[in-house]
């Protein structure tokens, strides 16, 4: 599929896919831990999707409420064999189109942040800002050795 072809949905729960999709990117999914937490949370969080032709899942991304004026991309995975193809854009930018519908004027997203060098969380912040989102703040929200980065993408 090319770019222009993928379609995100919101969806029912799938947190099998989920745990199947964390596998195809260890580099990043590495915390067994937080993958548990993850699979959890996509049992009962805002569930959208991207699905090939044949209904396989190749992306999930989880998103929260915590405002109504607010969302947060919570959790973002794709298969590894569709990164680069837009299967992240298009998870983005319906979410943004549905949040935007709903009255949302901000969604934000946290990730590993600059000052802890990782090649692969370059990559995330690299996506991110391609999307829309601006860096606002990095914290040890998550603790001293696993810098948090929050960045918001306006929808208004």
């Amino acid at each position: 599929m090319i770019e222009a072809d993928w379609v995100a949905n919101r969806d029912e729960a799938v947190p099998e896919d989920v745990e199947r999709l964390l596998a195809t990117v260890p580099e990043w999914s590495g915390r067994p831990e937080s993958n548990a937490e993850y699979i959890d949370d996509s049992r009962t969080m805002e569930t959208w999707t991207v699905r090939y032709d044949d209904g396989r899942v190749v992306g999930v991304t989880l998103v929260a409420h915590h405002f109504p004026q607010t969302g947060e991309i919570h959790f973002t995975v794709v298969d590894r064999s569709a990164h680069g193809q837009g299967v992240g854009s298009a998870m983005v930018r319906a979410i943004g189109d549905d949040l935007r519908r709903r009255g949302v004027e901000m969604l934000m997203v946290k990730t590993l942040g600059p000052s802890k060098s990782d090649p692969n969380y370059a990559r995330t912040r690299h996506f991110y800002e391609t999307v829309g989102f601006v860096p606002l703040e990095e914290t040890d929200l998550w603790g001293a050795d696993t810098p948090c980065l929050i960045m918001a993408k306006p929808l208004t």
